[in-house]
């Protein structure tokens, strides 16, 4: 099993689609590693040489890629929240940072919502009416 930035690689897949499991590292990428590399994106990983895996190990470890990655995110998000500039704010209520609308849609970031129904006529005159 080829393991490459602290990630399993998985054996079956071409090269240039399972280096895409690597946090950080896209398809765009993965065209500049390969080329840097000099490995064949073609061939599957379960082929690779220990000398292969070797470079491309090297080349990507000049990208930031996994956890320094995922820190300097969290940072960034943290240091908007911080300051209390309108993106921190979205961010700390969950909202949508970049201007989507939230009327409708926005089901990703709000989660699923629960329906408030009308109260009956007749619930009201019951209870006196709730106000």
């Amino acid at each position: 099993m080829a393991r490459i930035a602290g990630v399993d690689l998985p054996e079956k897949k071409r090269v240039d689609i399972g280096l895409t499991y690597i946090y950080g590292v896209g398809r765009a990428n993965v065209v500049s590693v390969l080329k840097e590399s000099g490995v064949d994106g073609g061939i599957r990983i379960s082929d690779l040489t220990d000398d292969q895996i070797s470079k491309i190990q090297k080349v990507v470890d000049k990208f930031k890629v996994e956890g320094d990655l995922k820190r300097d995110e969290e940072q960034n998000i943290k240091r908007l929240e911080d300051i209390g500039s309108y993106r921190g704010i979205r961010h700390k209520r969950g909202l949508p940072a970049r201007g989507q609308r939230t009327r409708s849609n926005a089901r990703t970031r709000r989660g699923k919502r629960k329906t408030v129904g009308t109260v009956r006529k007749e619930v009201t005159a019951k209870t006196g009416g709730a106000k």
